[in-house]
């Protein structure tokens, strides 16, 4: 999903500014399904504010320069709607640990247990945010979704841990 429609969809929830959006897919539940950066949510802003699919509109602030607080126009809230309607492309699931553990047998195997220790260890943390993110009240269709994700959460911890043993056994005696 392109940054734009994910700040259009974080704003049919509330207003925001750039850093609020940001915060919002970091810690708002939003994290397991789209990505957003700074660098990207600014210009993104830009464009929809050109486009008219949001306003904005300056909140003085004692000593620093004035927030810049979004809005979504109507059109804007119709163009969501509309990506939403188009044909989704396909969920891939990027792992820098997964890609790192098919090389595992090239790695010591103290270094290959440090890993999946800092693996779990962030794992069991993204859960936790997800989980607190879930409490607070919901559409049925956000609970749905966040439901998902902390099943895949939970799946990938119950698998490092089942797995634990077996994977750095099998990685020392492929070194062997």
């Amino acid at each position: 999903m392109d940054v734009r429609t994910i700040c259009l969809g974080i704003l049919t929830r509330a207003d925001a500014t750039g850093y609020e959006i940001k915060k919002r897919v970091e810690e708002g539940g939003y994290r397991p399904f789209v990505e957003a950066s700074f660098g990207a949510i600014y210009p993104a802003l830009n464009k929809l504010t050109k486009d008219r699919f949001v306003s904005v509109r300056a909140e003085a602030q004692e000593k620093r320069p004035d927030r810049k607080i979004y809005s979504i126009t109507e059109a804007g809230r119709r163009a969501f709607v509309a990506s939403l309607m188009k044909p989704l492309t396909e969920d891939r699931h990027r792992s820098p640990f997964a890609f790192a553990m098919l090389f595992a047998d090239l790695l010591p195997e103290q270094h290959i247990a440090q890993m999946l220790d800092a693996y779990i260890a962030h794992t069991e943390q993204a859960l936790a945010q997800l989980q607190q993110a879930d409490a607070k009240p919901k559409s049925q269709r956000e609970h749905f979704a966040n439901g998902m994700s902390q099943a895949a959460y939970a799946a990938t911890l119950e698998y490092l841990r089942s797995h634990r043993l077996n994977g750095e056994t099998r990685t020392a005696e492929a070194a062997e």
